[in-house]
């Protein structure tokens, strides 16, 4: 059985090796992106010198021969279903018996007048990290649009070489439609601190262009004009599935799968960032871009096509960031605006970089989910207090077990100890257990 793999990201990789582990069926894997896998969260630190683009390959090259994984750089221009064959950019084809579909997102355009002028890009490929390389040269001023975590990542990126950034974001808050409102101005004053200048309310209206077609100014939603040699799109991303609109492969926003990954062709499926669920489970949306989910997507499918079929679970929300110098954790459920059900309990340090939130059901007083900015909490503790629906209070008089490395970090429960019993007038006191090995008696199954 030939199965074929679009798209080489984490999702597509993922679904090869596990493939490959589970069987002996011929595996081809196509990217018209890179000749082999990388780690595309590393982009950033490729630009600021950290790490050659060879440190990025989390396997030699030689590693893909050796588990017989053929690799094709090619771009794939259309999808014949019912004859299995794929139409490829230079007039070749191939056929498959099974496909899957794991071409990732593009950068959102959204009609911008100037949004493809030469020096407007995203950063999600490696082609647009490129882009930027070479647009940086003798760069004295960039533009980037949009308040995501790919903005800010682009906006350290250009400050780590003291290029001045202009951050316009429409919000009143940074990213504060998934951030509570103390986070969300935590992470503008970072921005500001750092000597961004983040323009908040203010949109993008047009970009205008030199006469040789490159970018040279951006006019915004208040009237302004700034002068700049590079404007970067970062207010979002959407599946790259342009390709597939004539294929006869159910699409939406993504391409629509069912609990399984499989599209309304029982042989082609879709996973990562380009799937759309048709019913994803409570609390999930139907296409979450992230890296552990396109992950889980991978092996979920390797499972059903080799013969072993398990439904698609996503688990627990989690998800991390980098905020400058500010790291990011979310465990579970922490909305921007807490619903009437919910309480939470913030909890912030002096030096206004770090903070806890826990947020619980007010009804039924069990923990829903954990809001972390520049603190480390266990992935694995965490998660046992949510999926077990524990007591709010028994999580805070056991705080210490989901301290991730208490020998170099300062701790902080007592802090939020005293912090919930100003909020309640019941003081609670820490049980005095934090070591690795009561971690693990915490964590073994009961």
């Amino acid at each position: 059985m030939h199965i074929v793999i679009i798209g080489n990201g984490i999702s597509g990789i993922t679904a090869a090796r596990h493939i490959r582990k589970l069987s002996d069926h011929k595996i081809t894997v196509i990217s018209g992106e890179s000749d082999y896998f990388f780690s595309r969260t590393a982009l950033m630190y490729i630009y600021m010198g950290h790490m050659r683009f060879a440190d990025t390959k989390p396997y030699q090259d030689f590693f893909w021969e050796k588990n017989r994984i053929n690799l094709l750089n090619n771009f794939v221009e259309e999808v014949k279903p019912e004859q299995k064959r794929l139409l490829f950019a230079d007039g070749t084809d191939m056929e498959f018996d099974k496909l899957i579909i794991a071409v990732g997102s593009k950068s959102n355009k959204f009609g911008w007048p100037g949004q493809d002028l030469d020096g407007v890009h995203g950063l999600y490929h490696l082609q647009d990290l490129e882009a930027m390389e070479r647009h940086s040269q003798k760069l004295e001023q960039a533009v980037i649009v949009g308040g995501g975590l790919i903005g800010i990542e682009m906006a350290e990126m250009f400050h780590s070489r003291h290029i001045p950034v202009t951050f316009l974001v429409r919000e009143k808050s940074y990213w504060n439609n998934v951030l509570p409102p103390e986070e969300s101005e935590m992470v503008s004053r970072e921005i500001r601190e750092n000597g961004i200048d983040l323009q908040l309310e203010t949109e993008l209206k047009e970009i205008w262009g030199d006469r040789e077609g490159r970018v040279k100014m951006v006019l915004t939603s208040k009237g302004e004009k700034i002068k700049c040699g590079f404007v970067g799109l970062t207010a979002g991303v959407s599946p790259n599935i342009d390709f597939l609109q004539f294929s006869g492969i159910n699409l939406e926003k993504g391409v629509l799968v069912n609990a399984h990954l499989q599209t309304n062709f029982p042989d082609i499926y879709a996973i990562g960032d380009c799937a759309q669920l048709q019913t994803p489970k409570k609390g999930r949306r139907p296409i979450e871009a992230i890296w552990y989910t396109g992950r889980m997507m991978g092996e979920t499918v390797a499972h059903h096509i080799c013969g072993n079929p398990v439904e698609y679970d996503p688990g627990i929300w989690f998800n991390s960031a980098k905020f400058m110098d500010i790291e990011y954790m979310v465990y579970g459920d922490v909305p921007p605006n807490m619903p009437e059900n919910y309480d939470s309990l913030y909890w912030e340090h002096p030096d206004g970089k770090k903070s806890i939130r826990l947020v619980w059901d007010r009804q039924g007083g069990h923990i829903l989910g954990f809001n972390l900015m520049g603190v480390r909490f266990r992935h694995e503790v965490c998660e046992k207090w949510i999926r077990e629906k524990t007591k709010v209070e028994e999580v805070l008089q056991d705080l210490k077990l989901a301290n991730f490395d208490p020998e170099f970090h300062r701790e902080h429960e007592s802090a939020v100890l005293n912090a919930y019993a100003d909020k309640t007038g019941t003081r609670l006191h820490s049980r005095k257990r934090r070591n690795l090995k009561q971690v693990l008696n915490f964590l073994r199954p009961a």
